[in-house]
């Protein structure tokens, strides 16, 4: 019997030009080769990839070198770095649906057997995803959060950095935009603790900066109800948007609980913690944070919790952070605190 993988890799031999078309987009054709930066579909020329066989049969079409460290392979290499594979299994589908090839029946006393993919955008994806992930320390995740003077992470167990997260294209991206980039991994999770989903914003190795892709900035799971927390759910915490914005505030009051809802209709739907007592709201400048805010004060009401807005001066408290300064930031938020709050929370500067 044939090995199935030795099958797909000559299959896909055959077809070496369309896999490095698909797969290596960001790469260019020239004369018996295909040239890119790397496995990862990077731009550049270091790795080259042979189309066709070269006349004596020592180089077979569909090898691949990468000239910077030496790294080789075939095809379905290529296909389980751009894809982001974590599987053998998950690269030969992969391969098959490329070359329009059925899907083999599943085999169950199959050894070594791993449990079927968590669907798209599932929970069990999120969780897949965020255990596969890294420390943020080190990271381009943590020098772009620097770019925008986030620089104190403590208490941000919530974000983490995967270096090929998989970005699926929208009609809105270029044609030839890559699959896979760096991304800062920011976990929502449930009262209890629980990651019921994940936030991704990718980045751009080359800046720093969020990736050029049309939506750079991606949640997926079981989001309603929950969020981006930073520190443990007491009985006075802060609320918003944004990931930056609890991250700006947290620059100048490191202590205080805060949750990202991540949109105002979700921050809007956020559940209150057992013993929560007031409730700051970091609310965008716009009807829909106006709403939010409205909402949360009218769900607030019966449960005796207090609903206090936070107005930044420029419209966005990073804003106020990079442009105004620690400073100005920790002034501006102490006089819209209670007095108690105030004291207990915010930084000396």
């Amino acid at each position: 019997m044939n090995n199935p993988v030795t099958t797909l890799a000559h299959a896909l031999a055959d077809n070496a030009e369309a896999v490095c078309r698909r797969y290596l987009s960001n790469g260019h054709r020239e004369g018996r080769y295909w040239l890119v930066g790397d496995a990862h579909n990077t731009p550049g020329r270091s790795l080259y990839v042979r189309l066709v066989a070269s006349p004596d049969g020592r180089g077979q079409a569909g090898k691949w070198t990468d000239a910077q460290n030496g790294d080789h392979g075939d095809l379905l290499d290529i296909i389980a770095a751009t894809c982001a594979h974590c599987s053998l299994r998950e690269t030969l589908d992969e391969a098959r649906h490329f070359l329009s090839l059925p899907m083999p029946p599943p085999a169950e006393n199959e050894p070594g057997r791993r449990e079927p993919k968590a669907p798209t955008g599932s929970p069990e994806a999120a969780r897949k995803l965020r255990a596969a992930s890294k420390p943020i320390v080190g990271t381009i995740a943590q020098r772009y959060l620097a770019g925008r003077s986030l620089v104190d992470l403590i208490g941000c167990e919530a974000l983490s950095f995967h270096p090929h997260c998989y970005y699926r294209p929208s009609k809105d991206d270029l044609p030839d935009i890559r699959a896979a980039w760096p991304a800062m991994i920011a976990a929502v999770t449930d009262l209890d603790g629980a990651v019921t989903g994940v936030h991704r914003t990718w980045l751009d190795p080359a800046t720093c900066d969020k990736a050029p892709v049309a939506y750079p900035r991606r949640a997926m799971g079981h989001l309603l109800g929950h969020g981006v927390r930073f520190g443990p759910a007491g009985p006075i915490m802060v609320a918003g948007e944004g990931i930056e914005t609890m991250l700006s505030l947290r620059q100048v009051m490191p202590a205080m609980p805060m949750i990202a809802g991540l949109s105002a209709a979700h921050l809007a739907a956020i559940l209150f913690p057992a013993g929560l007592q007031r409730l700051y709201v970091a609310r965008d400048d716009d009807p829909a944070g106006a709403g939010a805010l409205a909402t949360l004060a009218e769900r607030a009401t019966p449960f005796g919790i207090e609903v206090v807005p936070l107005e930044s001066r420029l419209g966005d408290f990073n804003d106020d952070l990079r442009i105004l300064g620690r400073q100005r930031l920790s002034a501006s938020v102490r006089v819209q605190l209670a007095a108690p709050d105030a004291g207990r929370f915010l930084r000396p500067v």
